[in-house]
């Protein structure tokens, strides 16, 4: 297997040498330069590179989940909290902070449901800030007192 990682990345840094080559020069206009074969052919390799990390990570993550109980347990936990700072969070959004007809003389066209999740992924955030700085400090503070 290692083998044919090892053949494999020569051949792609081989193809992507060769890309390199023919990428268009700095006279070239950008719209022009966007649309050449290889600056094409160089996306679709960083495509295909990053879906099989992407892949590969989560293949690997998910077997250390599921063979590690415990690991298990505690990622159970944080989904759970998760979802119940995210129940808050819909739960605190009116859905009502905005004019929805000045919105739409502006040419925006919006609905409560929107405005309501804009609400909600911005309560969500703040919250989640708020969690991120107590954890620092009562890591901090236990770090503290430990000495």
């Amino acid at each position: 297997m290692n083998k044919i990682v090892k053949i494999a990345l020569v051949v792609l840094g081989l193809i992507s040498a060769v890309l390199w080559y023919f990428l268009p020069g700095s006279e070239v206009p950008a719209g022009e330069a966007a649309e050449s074969a290889a600056i094409s052919g160089m996306f679709t390799i960083t495509f295909i590179l990053l879906g099989i990390a992407v892949a590969v990570s989560l293949v690997f993550t998910l077997m250390n989940l599921f063979t590690n109980p415990q690991s298990l347990k505690k990622t159970l936990i944080v989904l759970g909290s998760f979802l119940v700072v995210l129940v808050f969070s819909y739960l605190l959004a009116s859905g009502t902070d905005v004019n929805l007809d000045e919105m739409a003389n502006r040419g925006i066209a919006t609905t409560e449901t929107t405005v309501k999740r804009i609400g909600t992924g911005l309560n969500l955030f703040f919250f989640l800030v708020a969690i991120a700085i107590g954890a620092m400090l009562i890591g901090g503070v236990k770090k503290m007192t430990n000495k």
